[in-house]
């Protein structure tokens, strides 16, 4: 079973995924290294840069009941990273993974006319008898 997160990415890890950015963007200044190293958009070197936050909504709580749970994540990630992520925080065993691209609603104000962020989003379907607790539902 996996135990109860109060949210996926903890202040340390957030703090760890600054720091590597920041040397990353200190060692590219630099010119260190002659190969061009990956853009920063798609390594994931921590599983918990890749999921954003779990999906609080109505119909995210009615997939409970079939085993899938939703996730908005990282734009720039694949199933299968998404897959790995999963398994490694929460130690359970995934069994398939849909994403979804939404384009952010375009919204009015006094100003004039803006547009919310585009967000992706992750439903993943996990094995029979894995549960995650993250939603804080009962047995």
């Amino acid at each position: 079973m996996a135990i109860r997160h109060q949210s996926i990415a903890s202040k340390a890890a957030k703090a760890a995924k600054a720091a590597r950015v920041a040397k990353a963007k200190r060692i590219a200044t630099e010119g260190k290294i002659a190969v061009e190293p990956t853009p920063l958009s798609k390594s994931f070197s921590d599983p918990r840069d890749v999921l954003v936050k779990p999906v609080v909504s109505e119909k995210s709580y009615a997939l409970l009941d079939e085993g899938k749970y939703t996730f908005i994540v990282a734009p720039g990630s694949n199933k299968t990273q998404i897959k790995q992520a999963v398994e490694s925080v929460f130690s359970v065993k995934v069994t398939g993974v849909n994403t979804i691209n939404r384009q952010g609603k375009r919204k009015r104000t006094k100003s004039g006319f803006g547009k919310r962020a585009d967000t992706k989003r992750a439903i993943v379907t996990l094995a029979e008898g894995d549960r995650i607790d993250i939603f804080g539902q009962a047995s």
